[in-house]
């Protein structure tokens, strides 16, 4: 009987500390919207005014400096995107955890293209495109579709494929870019991308993705690949390794831009197919703004003319860019013309 008493006097205690506990109704209070290039300020408060000794915030995981249960944040040192804030509430002895997110967006709208078509090639109705580069005078597609992904290397002028390989029937081809003598080939849903030699086309070895759960569209500057996978992510990737180092989001100054497919880096600047529908976003690959938008549904329509395009599956996908000539190509998911364009700013 006595322990019994000395249990339901510890069940108690431990029950009146837990209702202390819930008793306190905290929340983070912070801007409905956040842009670039403000400061502002977030606060951790018990909604029934209780006392709070102090909170130790943390901004996507890490731990920042705050003033009692106010945090001061500049925008600018978060880049646009969704960032998660964690307050740590401690009080009367204990502690409690309030979780919540700062979406920022950019503080201006992006530029608007329009383009003018320089000149038309064949293009294979039969590939699906889903990487495209241009290197060394010839164009490099990888396409996609289960039992119908392959690699090929295209002579511009004629559209005839010179070199061909498939690519096994389990894997849903995705983007690729050249490194060197090597390409590297990224596949959609099955983790994992490959390394070929750019002569033999011949598999050398493969690598998973160690943290994005998909492969899109890819491209590189002169130290990483970037890779998307079908979110508003931007990944860099290691070009020895090819893991996954960090990620940028891309943003407009309305919203966030999801579904982005192959990748070009041109000029410094990333482009980007937004996944079924005609348009290519121009993204700073140091912030993820998207400073510009190129409208290309008059090349959608131009294609209707001697075409039936299958909605929502036939659509833009594919950039190539030539440096030293200064020329961009661009063409759809089984079109049967290659377009080389120029930009014009409206």
């Amino acid at each position: 009987m006595k322990k019994l008493s000395i249990l339901f006097y510890f069940l108690a205690i431990l029950l009146t500390t837990i209702s202390c506990a819930d008793a306190y109704k905290f929340s983070i209070e912070k801007p409905e919207k956040a842009t670039l290039n403000q400061t502002i300020t977030l606060k951790m408060v018990e909604k029934e005014g209780k006392e709070i000794e102090k909170v130790q915030f943390y901004v996507n995981g890490k731990e920042v400096s705050s003033n009692g249960n106010t945090l001061t944040l500049n925008t600018n040192d978060l880049g646009v995107g969704k960032h998660a804030i964690n307050g740590l509430a401690f009080f009367d002895g204990k502690t409690k955890k309030k979780n919540a997110f700062l979406e920022v967006f950019a503080d201006t709208k992006p530029d608007f293209y329009k383009y003018k078509i320089v000149n038309e090639y064949p293009h294979d109705t039969k590939a699906y495109t889903q990487g495209l580069e241009y290197y060394r005078g010839y164009l490099y597609e990888t396409t996609g579709r289960r039992g119908q992904s392959s690699l090929r290397k295209i002579e511009i002028k004629t559209g005839k494929v010179l070199k061909k390989i498939d690519l096994d029937n389990q894997y849903f081809g995705e983007g690729m870019t050249i490194v060197g003598d090597k390409i590297i080939w990224l596949t959609w849903q099955a983790k994992k991308g490959f390394v070929l030699d750019l002569e033999t086309f011949k598999k050398e070895k493969e690598f998973s993705y160690n943290k994005s759960e998909e492969g899109w569209g890819l491209t590189q500057n002169k130290s990483e690949l970037i890779k998307s996978d079908g979110t508003n992510k931007i990944w860099f990737l290691d070009k020895k390794t090819l893991k996954e180092k960090y990620f940028i989001q891309a943003y407009a100054h309305d919203r966030a831009l999801t579904q982005l497919n192959e990748l070009e880096f041109i000029n410094g600047k990333l482009f980007a197919n937004y996944y079924q529908k005609p348009i290519i976003a121009i993204i700073n690959p140091k912030t993820g703004v998207v400073e510009g938008l190129i409208n290309l549904k008059g090349l959608e329509a131009e294609m209707k003319k001697t075409q039936k395009l299958v909605a929502n599956d036939e659509v833009l996908n594919g950039i190539a860019f030539d440096a030293e000539n200064n020329r961009l190509f661009v063409t759809g998911k089984n079109w049967g013309k290659l377009f080389e364009i120029e930009l014009i700013k409206q």
